[in-house]
């Protein structure tokens, strides 16, 4: 194991070491394509040169640093072959994910096993006729499951029918009160039967102005409220002032490592569930559907006794469980079993703490993957503690960071959601939620795993941490995450920015996020500049000089514009720009030929109106992007409707402001896109038709479709959405009966209508055979 930790550590040194290199000659290229156009910047191109050559010397030192390193480690020739076995040039190293089916990796929910008994209990005490407001405490060390637990308890729908409004937050060591408070409010916006005035501004609110949202809101209402890991007692102190005591039935959930917080004197009725490590034969259960998903969770008879002594070594902990039986389900034979089995037997011994315990058993299933998975495993320790990570957001900061294996006739983000699927299997991750689609859409990584990557992260210098006050001068610094906690932020050395390639800044306090109102100079190498919910106004002059830059998330900040020259970011693959006023995209925008992800769009005030959802115009040769994969959303003026029929490579598609005139070109151009996955179409006002009648059939692969405006009817095709997962029909004001033309579809999972149908009566009779949410909104009862 520490062979290969060892030659994973000094093989990622030397590709750290080769992409600068490979960078700055890529970068001379690119100035040298500058020339042709401009002859002024013959002068700056010297001397930019003249700069990349002293570079470039650094460059050679490392190699011959690294080249003495390596003859420090006693590895033969023999042995390195076998390890280079390790870094996959094609995704074949862990063949079992192949054999795992699509509904497995993403359609079915973790299999749970020995809560039923825990969860009774939860039950009668959520569900009792007891009026007063009631604290109920799930205790227990961390990785014994209590938000697994409390999460399947909270989403049943006994529960959620027993009370008016519902909210989960989680706390974590680290809290912010007023926060706190709006992530509760945040949570009654989407899931309390009633809304919240829409115009509320949360930002500008105070905590008084926040506590008596709350309490005004909660008041007259039988509410449910989670708090998931709370470390101490002051919490109930901090947020209880907002939670009033009803006599309505209330009910405040939570769970915690600490047995002072589950035995404090709440003031109010209590009760405290233990929850107890898992016996031997629910373990084995969990271990086997872990292990053996391919054959559906039964241990073949030969491996029964390896997995037993593997499983008493878990000593009941589910997170252990979890993790080892998805380092077992790629070992197939008797030799490997006993081989990771010695391992353990070796390193631990019966008297060693859990959290020990856990720790190898994880130390096991990181050194098993491959030096990619690793990378990619890693990385997610860049995000704050329980930060929820999009699945998006990931694949694509996978793929700008360099991580996604080519792999021939795939595409990348296929590849990265491979990837991410073998770490959900193996219990690296954690799927959060899922989307309409069914498919994991929010992760998490456990606490405790994450405390754990975190240190391995730092010994090797993956990812530097700061709060931001702290100066940074470490020159070895490649990727820079700051978690921002106060109001002035101090600027790390140019000597430690010169190599730094992402930068990720999370505002942990509403304060905080106004200190950043200008990016650190000195980024040479910059290849991920993520700035979300960051609240800089202009976009920083400094951007236009990172050539080698992949991936820019501008997600809720308040730039109105991009600059003109925005064409300099050649090799950019994603701009992510949601949630924002961005209302025009510039010319330039056309010259960034790697872009693959174009996702631009903001909000009005009310989620009810017909013009909720906005996008940015874009110029009507953006045809010309042809490497790209989504583009959301677009307002389609000019010439763009029948100027992006050549884009057939597109997967997914928003396009608003489309007219009944459009029909012939727009439904030519969806016709050629056989890869679409998700389609949005919203027409230029309420009373003008979504007219789509001239597309003959859907494409093969749409998973997602979401219609805006007026309909005289169905389209004729929606009888061949086989494989349509996602269904929204937004002030379609149908006049007929439409659901004889959905009910047959076989995979349609979740339905929205939304003022959709005008007609008196909807029958839903029969088919629907797999719809898990059917929404309604703004129907005319």
């Amino acid at each position: 194991m520490e062979l290969s930790s060892s030659l994973d550590l000094l093989t990622g040194k030397l590709v750290s070491v080769l992409e600068k290199e490979a960078s700055l000659l890529t970068e001379v290229g690119a100035e040298m394509d500058e020339i042709k156009l401009e002859p002024k910047a013959i002068t700056t191109f010297l001397e930019d040169v003249d700069t990349s050559l002293g570079v470039l010397q650094d460059i050679n030192k490392r190699i011959k640093s690294i080249a003495e390193r390596n003859q420090r480690y006693p590895i033969s020739r023999s042995e390195s072959r076998k390890s280079d076995k390790q870094i996959p040039g094609e995704y074949h190293r862990n063949n079992w994910v192949k054999n795992l089916s699509e509904s497995t990796l993403f359609f079915k929910d973790v299999d749970l096993v020995g809560i039923d008994k825990a969860q009774n209990e939860l039950l009668g005490w959520l569900l009792d006729e007891e009026l007063q407001r009631t604290v109920i405490s799930v205790v227990g060390m961390g990785g014994l499951g209590k938000t697994t637990l409390v999460a399947n308890t909270f989403n049943k729908q006994v529960v959620k029918k027993q009370f008016d409004c519902c909210a989960w937050i989680t706390v974590s060591q680290q809290y912010i009160v007023t926060e706190l408070f709006k992530c509760i409010i945040k949570e009654l916006y989407g899931k309390a039967k009633e809304k919240i005035d829409p115009v509320i501004n949360l930002d500008s609110m105070s905590y008084r102005d926040l506590v008596e949202a709350l309490v005004n809101f909660l008041q007259p209402r039988r509410y449910l409220i989670v708090v998931d890991d709370v470390w101490s007692t002051n919490l109930w102190q901090d947020i209880s002032i907002a939670l009033p005591a009803n006599m309505n039935g209330s009910r405040i959930l939570l769970t915690t490592r600490k047995d002072d917080v589950a035995s404090f004197e709440f003031g109010v009725v209590k009760h405290i569930f233990p929850l107890k490590h898992l016996p031997f034969e629910e373990s084995m259960t969990l271990f086997c559907k872990k292990a053996f998903v391919c054959k559906g969770g039964q241990c073949p008879p030969y491996l029964e006794p390896s997995a037993r002594k593997l499983v008493a070594k878990c000593q009941g902990l589910p997170l252990a469980i979890v993790a080892l039986g998805g380092l077992m389900a790629s070992k197939n034979s008797i030799a490997e079993w006993d081989g990771v089995y010695n391992n353990l037997n070796r390193e631990l011994s019966e008297n060693d703490a859990y959290f020990e315990r856990l720790k190898y058993i994880s130390l096991l299933s990181y050194h098993d993957l491959s030096y990619t998975l690793k990378q990619c495993f890693l990385y997610c320790c860049i995000f704050p503690e329980d930060y929820e990570i999009k699945r998006k957001r990931l694949i694509r900061l996978w793929m700008a960071e360099g991580f996604i294996e080519p792999l021939k006739e795939t595409l990348p983000e296929d590849v990265a959601e491979k990837y991410l699927s073998e770490l959900i299997c193996r219990g690296l991750l954690q799927v959060e939620r899922r989307n309409e689609s069914g498919r994991p859409g929010v992760l998490k990584m456990h606490d405790i795993l994450r405390e754990f990557v975190v240190s391995i992260s730092k010994s090797i210098k993956f990812v530097a941490k700061s709060d931001g006050k702290e100066e940074v001068e470490d020159d070895g610094i490649r990727r820079w995450s700051i978690e921002a906690k106060e109001n002035e932020m101090k600027a790390a050395s140019e000597i430690a920015l010169s190599r730094v390639r992402s930068l990720f800044v999370f505002a942990v306090e509403e304060t905080s996020k106004s200190s950043f109102n200008r990016l650190p100079s000195g980024f040479k190498l910059m290849r991920v500049l993520d700035l979300e919910d960051i609240p800089i106004e202009e976009f920083p002059d400094e951007l236009m000089n990172l050539f080698n830059l992949r991936y820019l998330n501008l997600t809720r900040t308040r730039v109105k514009e991009l600059p003109k020259s925005i064409g300099k970011l050649y090799n950019l693959q994603s701009l992510i720009m949601k949630e924002t006023q961005i209302k025009e995209l510039p010319p330039g925008i056309v010259k960034l030929k790697n872009l693959r992800f174009l996702v631009a769009y903001g909000f009005n005030v009310n989620p009810m109106a017909f013009d909720y959802v906005f996008g940015p115009v874009v110029p009507s040769n953006i045809c010309l992007l042809s490497n790209l994969q989504v583009l959301t959303t677009v307002e389609a003026k000019g010439d763009f409707i029948k100027q992006h029929s050549t884009m057939v490579q597109l997967r997914k598609i928003q396009v608003a402001n489309v007219k009944e005139a459009d029909e012939k070109y727009l439904c030519s151009a969806i016709a050629k896109m056989t890869h679409l996955q998700s389609l949005w179409v919203k027409s230029c006002n309420e009373d003008e038709q979504v007219k789509m009648d001239a597309l003959e059939s859907a494409p093969p692969d749409l998973w997602v479709l979401l219609l805006v405006g007026k309909l005289e009817k169905v389209p004729h095709w929606f009888n061949s959405l086989d494989n349509l997962t996602s269904l929204a029909l937004r002030w379609s004001r149908l006049r007929d009966d439409f659901l004889p033309h959905i009910q047959a579809l076989p995979n349609l999972l979740h339905l929205e209508l939304l003022n959709a149908y005008e007609g008196e009566r909807l029958d839903f009779l029969e088919g629907f055979q797999k719809l898990k949410v059917l929404a309604i909104v703004k129907y005319p009862l």
